[in-house]
């Protein structure tokens, strides 16, 4: 602090001491080399002159007083000091004020040494900056160029909703990733861009192909409508019952097309096949005995065919229901009111057998198992770095930098323990 105690000496006592007024009002400082006229104050008695005088001493005392306690601090930068050190020099040099000149020249001259004294500790502070500031470059980088890699290989998927999705969370984790180098960044991006345009082009090729072939489905079934509604009013019981599982057969054929055409279609058709066989009914009433059997058969086959769930053994399971599928296929014509609800039930089954089916494939796709490994993988790794670098940090003193990758590391665990349980899905 003996450079502070410098500057503030000039301060002691009374600087007015250090100068006089002439007759004329013309204020003087005394120096050790005599005294030297500083100005005057027009108007003022020589009190109040000389107060003038000494305020202004006062002002450049602080102000080395305040640049002193600055650079001790660290708070300056060395290059600046030295530049405040010339200049307050020259300004002593050339100050018209009433005070101890030579101490306060003194005092300015303390400063130097000072900065010299400072500029190691302000040299290591910013190679440890420059160092830090490197180490979450790199992190940086290991991010953005994780998001890239993911976004290319997704670029191929024909996963169109999931991708899609997916590749949208990639874009805001971009937004949010701190920017690197222009050169850098600019290359990442056209990567990462580049591969989102791709899968956008693939897919929105898939959905044009798709339009048109769902239009040749439509039409197909324009034309199946068309002949039904023909049919509804035969009368050739045989003939026209043979025709429309043709037609049936034909319409399950087509395919699917757009969701709303499908469903009016369907209506249409639907309602021609349910008006013949309405009167193909009614004109075989005398056939009812039959179909109350037969309807005591479903009765008894929809039984069998429940007791297949829950399913334990898909395989088993499928080749079951698929023989009792078709012994439910070949009991023949039943009353259709009753028959709707042995239907549903019959559905109901092989609903629950096709969802056993999908779910078995989705657990077993090897390629969506093998992207959950590489995550957790990933997750893995960013934990053990983030450990190491908090030990490095903790070994070093670095408490700051201890905390940061201890919580980073115990934030990634979270992750981890979630990417761990998709993976466990996987058979």
């Amino acid at each position: 602090m003996s450079e502070i105690k410098s500057a503030a000496s000039a301060l002691i006592g009374d600087p007015a001491k250090f100068g006089r007024v002439g007759p004329d009002g013309t204020v003087y400082v005394i120096t050790p080399e005599g005294d030297k006229a500083v100005g005057s104050y027009p108007g003022k008695t020589d009190e109040e002159a000389l107060a003038y005088f000494v305020r202004k001493f006062e002002a450049v005392a602080s102000e080395i007083a305040l640049l002193a306690a600055r650079v001790r601090s660290g708070a300056m930068v060395p290059s600046d000091g030295a530049i405040a050190v010339n200049r307050l020099r020259q300004q002593v040099k050339e100050l018209n004020a009433v005070g101890d000149l030579a101490a306060l020249a003194v005092s300015v001259e303390l400063i130097s040494p000072l900065i010299e004294d400072t500029r190691g500790a302000y040299e290591a502070k910013k190679a440890e900056e420059a160092l830090v500031k490197a180490a979450k470059h790199a992190e940086n980088l290991i991010v953005k160029e994780a998001l890239v890699l993911e976004a290319e290989s997704l670029a191929l998927s024909e996963s169109w909703k999931v991708t899609g999705d997916r590749l949208k969370v990639l874009l805001d984790l971009w937004k949010a990733a701190p920017r690197l180098e222009k050169k850098v960044d600019a290359d990442l991006w056209k990567r990462f861009s580049s591969s989102r345009n791709k899968f956008d082009k693939r897919r929105r090729t898939h959905f044009a192909a798709l339009d048109a072939e769902q239009s040749k489905v439509s039409d197909a079934k324009i034309a199946l409508v068309t002949e039904a509604e023909k049919l509804a009013t035969s009368t050739d019981w045989v003939a026209t019952a043979r025709r429309f599982k043709v037609l049936m057969d034909s319409w399950k054929a087509t395919g699917r097309g757009k969701k709303g055409d499908d469903v009016k279609l369907w209506n249409r058709f639907k309602i021609a096949q349910d008006t013949f066989f309405a009167a193909k009914n009614a004109d075989l009433a005398k056939r009812d005995e039959l179909m109350t059997t037969n309807l005591g058969k479903r009765e008894e086959l929809i039984v069998a065919i429940e007791a297949l769930l829950p399913v334990t053994n898909l395989d088993e399971a499928k080749k079951n229901f698929r023989d009792l599928a078709r012994q439910w296929e070949r009991i023949g014509m039943t009353q259709r009111d009753k028959r709707a609800a042995f239907d549903a039930r019959f559905a109901a089954v092989e609903t629950q057998i096709k969802s056993a089916e999908e779910d078995r494939w989705r657990k077993t796709d090897p390629a969506a198992k093998n992207r959950a490994m590489d995550v957790v993988r990933q997750l893995a790794e960013a934990v053990a770095n983030y450990e190491k670098q908090a030990a490095k940090a903790e070994a070093a003193g670095n408490a700051k930098k201890a905390k940061e990758a201890t919580e980073a590391a115990a934030a990634r665990r979270v992750w981890l323990a979630d990417a761990e349980k998709g993976l466990a899905e996987f058979a």
